[in-house]
């Protein structure tokens, strides 16, 4: 896989095209808005969703904690599963007992609604609104007012970018993004969406395509 890497703040960042970050002297990956549980969550519904659909994710987490076996820490951004309860949570408490040297910590989004005692019963760090990690703050939300001397590194919107060929094709795909005070992870969850984001002169966006992280 190519991944890219790019200088936040000063600090090295590496782009991985699973749609996460590699924070180097920290020895941390940043996931934003796995949702898992999604797949489940549809069919609970009644919507007609491949049961399979919902083991990709999984597989590419695995994948990921496989290119770093250095890792000291996983920080979620926001929204790890989609909703309540579903099978994937014991997918997910296996996970965290396989790789028990590493530390999950979890930034509470708007779709962390189970009971704080199911996520606190797990081990992991849950933090309620904002991860200060300097030079970052690393929230669910991005934040509308940044303090001075620090970066914010959010998640929540699912940042995508529309690209248009050489004739009339047009293709949105995820994309990190960054402009002048913070920065937002895509997704890492495939079975979400995206909302089209329109960057602006000294904006910095890499695309995400199959297995490589582009600069656009």
């Amino acid at each position: 896989m190519s991944c890219v890497l790019c200088l936040v703040s000063q600090e090295n960042l590496l782009l991985h095209p699973c749609k996460a970050i590699w924070w180097e002297r920290e020895g941390a990956l940043l996931i934003a808005d796995p949702h898992f549980g999604k797949v489940a969550h549809f069919r609970r519904a009644g919507i007609a969703v491949p049961e399979k659909a919902g083991e990709r994710d999984w597989e590419v987490l695995h994948h990921l904690l496989s290119d770093f076996p250095q890792a000291k820490e996983v920080i979620f951004l926001g929204d790890l599963f989609h909703s309540d309860m579903t099978p994937d949570w014991r997918i997910f408490e296996d996970m965290l007992a396989h790789y028990a040297h590493i530390q999950f910590t979890l930034v509470l989004g708007n779709h962390d609604i189970m009971p704080k005692s199911v996520y606190h019963q797990t081990g992991m760090h849950i933090i309620k609104e904002q991860l200060v990690r300097p030079p970052f703050i690393i929230s669910h939300h991005p934040m509308i007012e940044v303090p001075e001397g620090f970066y914010n590194l959010a998640g929540h919107i699912h940042p995508g970018v529309t690209l248009q060929g050489k004739g009339r094709q047009f293709l949105t795909l995820p994309c990190f993004f960054f402009g002048e005070k913070g920065g937002i992870l895509p997704a890492f969850g495939h079975f979400t969406g995206l909302y089209r984001l329109r960057p602006v002169e000294g904006d910095k966006v890499f695309v995400v395509s199959r297995e490589s992280v582009l600069p656009v």
